[in-house]
């Protein structure tokens, strides 16, 4: 396997995708982050995670970080700031017209964590993809809903309460000090993409665009939506199974519990259903597959 990182060079910032491949020729798969992460939740120093999994496989993939995170620069700060629709406006599109620069056509596959999966088909709701043949989504949904204590603090609390004073007060969400996430957060990007998490219709805050009735009113590719059972508030499966409801909940969607009850050797959470030793030889097995279908 073969790595190398490439980057986009914008007027006032520069993006990085990191590709691995064995072969050039290829499928190729476009591979999205969520929420205070970079792309390194899909791979680590050492050669191990879905992104290296997913090569040595027979693909040839792509990584995103999405603007100021991971090497994409410049970091959020009080002096950076960017929306949330940076992703899904400029930034994914820029990314796959580098990858079609890459390999002669857009990524066949999309597969994403968490936020990122609402980054895509924000994307896809205005957009056509002629190449995509299907969507991956680990632990994806659009809003929270899901009721217990652990959403509780962690949701209302911590992260639309402490996380929102703490970004309006400093410009920004530090979330790498304090030990919340991997990435920092540009202020606007958070309060946009809290806004979105609370509301229960999926609109556009600028000009009401409705991007559920848009992608409910497209054929969209096969999706196989999978989740950990011991996800208990950001990606809970009552928020996940929703958002595939949100997108019109078509034949072609699949949705998967991943946990013990349901066979798989652990009940994944919300960040090792993407980083557990165990993953390659659990689940990664059927995502694998379902890209070769």
């Amino acid at each position: 396997m073969q790595s190398e990182s490439l980057f986009i060079e914008k007027e006032d910032y520069k993006l990085h995708l990191k590709h691995f491949w064995t072969v050039k020729n290829a499928p190729s798969v476009f591979l999205v982050h969520g929420s205070i992460e970079d792309g390194k939740i899909f791979y680590s120093k050492s050669g191990k995670g879905l992104a290296p999994f997913l090569a040595e496989n027979g693909f040839n993939v792509f990584v995103a970080d999405l603007r100021g995170r991971g090497k994409s620069t410049p970091h959020p700060s009080v002096h950076n700031n960017f929306g949330h629709t940076s992703a899904f406006e400029e930034d994914i599109p820029d990314f796959i017209e580098k990858i079609k620069d890459n390999t002669g056509k857009e990524p066949e596959h999309w597969i994403s964590h968490s936020w990122g999966g609402v980054h895509f088909m924000a994307y896809l709701a205005k957009n056509d993809a002629p190449d995509l043949k299907s969507i991956v989504f680990f632990a994806s949904k659009r809003d929270i809903r899901v009721q217990n204590l652990k959403k509780w603090i962690n949701v209302n609390i911590l992260w639309l309460g402490i996380c929102t004073l703490i970004t309006k007060t400093k410009g920004y969400l530090p979330a790498k000090k304090y030990n919340i996430g991997s990435a920092d957060e540009a202020k606007d990007y958070f309060l946009e993409v809290n806004k979105w998490v609370r509301s229960r219709d999926w609109k556009d805050l600028r000009n009401g665009f409705d991007y559920a009735a848009a992608l409910q009113s497209k054929s969209l590719p096969p999706i196989l939506s999978i989740t950990g059972a011991g996800d208990t508030h950001t990606g809970h499966p009552i928020d996940c199974k929703r958002f595939l409801k949100e997108l019109g909940n078509q034949n072609n969607f699949t949705f998967k519990v991943i946990g013990k009850n349901q066979g798989y050797k652990n009940d994944y959470d919300h960040i090792n259903l993407l980083t557990h030793r165990d993953a390659k030889d659990d689940h990664f097995l059927e995502v694998l597959e379902w890209l070769r279908d």
